[in-house]
C-alpha cells in the first residue's frame, strides 16, 4: 500500500549510478549518476535529451547498457513485483481506437489479475480522477488530444501505484485541463505519492515543483531547485502554438499587451511569440476560463524555445 502523508519515509524513490544506454552507435543516456527524492520532481530537457530514454530505464522497459538503477530501493530490471507500485504515462499514444475509454482502461487494469467487477470500478475511479468520466463510453478514436493525454494518465494511475511517471503528460491538453492536471500531480506530491514528470516546458516544470533535473545530450546538466535557469530562459523570446474555436479573435486579444513579440497563422492554429511566458500563459488560462472568446482546443510549446538555453549551457 501506499504511504499516507506524514508517514512516508525519506528514503530515495530512484537511485541510477553511472547509468547508460545505447542503441547501437546512438547514446540515449550517458553516465548519468543521480538519486530522485520523494515527492514531485520535474526532468526537464528539449526531444532527444534523453528523458524517455530515463523514464523507460526507471520503469524496467529497457535494460542499462552499464551502470545500475534501483526504484524504491530494489532493482527493477526484471522484477515483476514492483511494477505494480509503478504507474506510467508515456509520452507516445497507444489505443485500440475502436474501444471506449472504459473498455481500454478495465482491459489494462484486467491485465493485473483484477476480476471484472473490481477492474471497472477501478477504471471508473481513474477516470473520474481526471475528470473524463463523461467521456467513458465513448470511443478513443473521437477523442482530442487532450482527453488523449487524461486517459493514459488514467491507466497510469488506475491501480493507485505508489511512484508515477509521466512523460510529457501536458502536451497538447488546454488550458484549464492543464491547470486542473497541475494541480493533481502537486496533490499527488502532498500526500504521499511520488512523481517524476517531464517536460521541454520550464514554465510547466515549475508550477509543479521546485525540485529539478536539467537533462541534455543524455547527461543531467543540473539538478534541485535551479531558479538561476529561469533567468536563462527568459532571455530568450518563447513560442506558443495555440488551436481555439476563434483563432483570430484571440490573436486580436494578444496583440494588445506589450510581452507579445509577434504572431503568426499557420492553418486554424495561431503561434505567438512572447517575452514574459509566466504573464502569456496566466492571461491564457483566465481567457479559456472566461469562455469569452470560445474553447481554447490545444496549447503546445515548440521545442526549440529551450535549444538556445541548452546550446548556452553546454558551452559555458
Amino acid at each position: 500500500m501506499r504511504p499516507e502523508q506524514g508517514t512516508r519515509g525519506l528514503e530515495p524513490i530512484v537511485i541510477a549510478e553511472h547509468l547508460s544506454k545505447w542503441y547501437g552507435q546512438v547514446i540515449g543516456l550517458n553516465d548519468v549518476s543521480v538519486t530522485l527524492p520523494p515527492g514531485v520532481t520535474g526532468l526537464l530537457g528539449p526531444n532527444g535529451a534523453g528523458k524517455s530514454t530515463f523514464m523507460k530505464l526507471v520503469t524496467g522497459q529497457l535494460k542499462p547498457s552499464k551502470g545500475s538503477i534501483t526504484v524504491l530501493g530494489e532493482p527493477i530490471w526484471r522484477n515483476p513485483g514492483l511494477y505494480a507500485r509503478i504507474g506510467f504515462c508515456p509520452e507516445q499514444d497507444a489505443f485500440y481506437e475502436r474501444m471506449t475509454g472504459l473498455e481500454w482502461l478495465t482491459a489494462l487494469v484486467r491485465l493485473s489479475g483484477v476480476g471484472d467487477t473490481e477492474a471497472t470500478a477501478m477504471a471508473r475511479r481513474a477516470l473520474e480522477t481526471v475528470e473524463l468520466l463523461d467521456a467513458a463510453n465513448k470511443k478513443i478514436g473521437a477523442y482530442s488530444k487532450g482527453m488523449r493525454q487524461r486517459v493514459k494518465m488514467a491507466q497510469a494511475l488506475a491501480h493507485d501505484p505508489e511512484v508515477l511517471i509521466l512523460d510529457e503528460p501536458l502536451s497538447g491538453m488546454d488550458p484549464i485541463a492543464r491547470r486542473k492536471t497541475i494541480r493533481l500531480i502537486k496533490e499527488w506530491g502532498r500526500t504521499g505519492r511520488s512523481v517524476l514528470v517531464s517536460s521541454h516546458i520550464l514554465h510547466e516544470i515549475e508550477s509543479m515543483t521546485a525540485n529539478i533535473l536539467l537533462i541534455n545530450q543524455g547527461r543531467i546538466l543540473a539538478e534541485g531547485n535551479v531558479h538561476q535557469i529561469r533567468d536563462l530562459i527568459d532571455k530568450h523570446p518563447h513560442s506558443v502554438y495555440i488551436k481555439a474555436d476563434h483563432t483570430r479573435a484571440l490573436a486580436r486579444e494578444f496583440l494588445g499587451h506589450d510581452d507579445v513579440l509577434s504572431l503568426k497563422f499557420e492553418g486554424d492554429a495561431v503561434v505567438v511569440q512572447t517575452g514574459q511566458p509566466d504573464a502569456f500563459y496566466a492571461r491564457l488560462t483566465d481567457l479559456a476560463a472566461s469562455g469569452k472568446l470560445g474553447v481554447i482546443h490545444e496549447v503546445t510549446s515548440p521545442d526549440d524555445n529551450l535549444q538556445a538555453v541548452f546550446q548556452y549551457l553546454v558551452k559555458s
